[in-house]
């Protein structure tokens, strides 16, 4: 166990929880109390506090809102059936978030210091961390650059900041994606893999045409010649086919999901053949033509499993088999919720206790 941090904590003198509508959480809209805040100055971590949730000042000449040194991370914490509230794979998002930092010239946070904001500030709010089947509190790390200054150059100083909502189900039926035949989201030797801010600007417009023609997602492709499958949307693409567990591998083009890791580990743990490499455009399209591709979803912290219905490829769509209970993607999402409502064993030690 890690030793406890002194976390100087200013409490909110009056809660919002009373304005929750449990029936109706519309996601990231509703904050949690406090916040966790620490900057970074002349080197190093300063003094870390948890503060009422609030609007924070920043110069209008603020570095990451010009050169876009901007990260962040997503995770949940769940409450279990016998109501305790735990964190699913917390240290795993703690090293993507560094991973991200060094991509973007930016310092990382020690391990010791994420942990115990995290772990401080969910205590501190638990009773925001819904109990309804499905849902979760939604846990935001991020950190921005705070320099007020314009030179093309990576700040001097940095805020890191933890902030939270409840979250309902992301996506409550399975989904129209289409694959992406122009626009890029990331290339080989670029950023693709970090969780930077201007990932995720740059890929609004493309998926704004896809919707606006009926898509609920874009599948992404790669940069250099559109021939193979990177991700669906802002999640991780796998597809079963004739049996066997086929997604992309990680690269710089690829954000490595955690929930992505979980999934693969439970088809392994369950015997099922699992493949990470190159998945062609032309190879699912084929598997769906001959009926082979049995199953395709999204994986994700926001949604977990997305399942896809339909995939468009120059103007023909492909409907994907009707689910059953027996379907992986069915039963892996089952399993991942009893893992973290604390109805099923946690071979893998996942969860932490808050």
């Amino acid at each position: 166990m890690l030793d406890t941090l002194t976390i100087r904590t200013q409490r909110t003198p009056a809660s919002r929880l009373g304005e929750l509508d449990p029936a109706n959480i519309e996601f990231g809209k509703t904050f949690a109390d406090h916040m966790f805040v620490v900057d970074y100055a002349n080197g190093e971590w300063q003094e870390p506090q948890i503060v009422p949730f609030g609007d924070m000042a920043v110069s209008p000449a603020n570095s990451a809102l010009h050169y876009g040194q901007a990260i962040f991370e997503g995770m949940k914490a769940y409450r279990t059936t016998s109501g305790e509230v735990q964190l699913f794979r917390p240290t795993d998002n703690c090293r993507r978030l560094n991973l991200s930092a060094v991509r973007m010239c930016m310092p990382e946070i020690p391990e010791e210091l994420f942990m115990q904001g995290l772990l401080q500030l969910v205590r501190l709010d638990s009773e925001w961390v819904p109990s309804q089947d499905g849902y979760s509190l939604y846990i935001r790390p991020f950190m921005f650059a705070t320099d007020g200054l314009l030179g093309v150059r990576p700040s001097d100083t940095y805020r890191f900041v933890i902030i939270t909502c409840p979250a309902g189900a992301f996506y409550n039926k399975p989904i129209r994606v289409r694959f992406e035949e122009k626009y890029v989201r990331s290339a080989e030797g670029g950023a693709g893999f970090a969780k930077n801010a201007g990932n995720y600007g740059a890929a609004m417009y493309p998926t704004k045409l896809a919707q606006q023609d009926g898509y609920n997602q874009l599948i992404w492709t790669d940069a250099s010649e559109h021939r193979y499958v990177e991700e669906s949307g802002t999640m991780n693409a796998i597809f079963v086919i004739d049996g066997r567990l086929i997604t992309p591998a990680v690269s710089t083009s690829i954000l490595d999901g955690i929930t992505r890791k979980s999934v693969l580990q439970l088809a392994r743990d369950w015997g099922m053949p699992v493949e990470e490499r190159k998945v062609s455009v032309h190879e699912i399209v084929e598997a769906a033509q001959n009926g082979t591709l049995q199953e395709a979803f999204g994986v994700g912290t926001a949604a977990t499993i997305a399942s896809i219905a339909v995939i468009g490829f120059e103007g023909t769509d492909y409907t994907l088999p009707e689910l059953t209970d027996a379907a992986f993607s069915r039963r892996v999402g089952k399993t991942l919720d009893a893992i973290r409502a604390g109805q099923a064993p946690d071979p893998h030690n996942w969860m932490v206790r808050v």
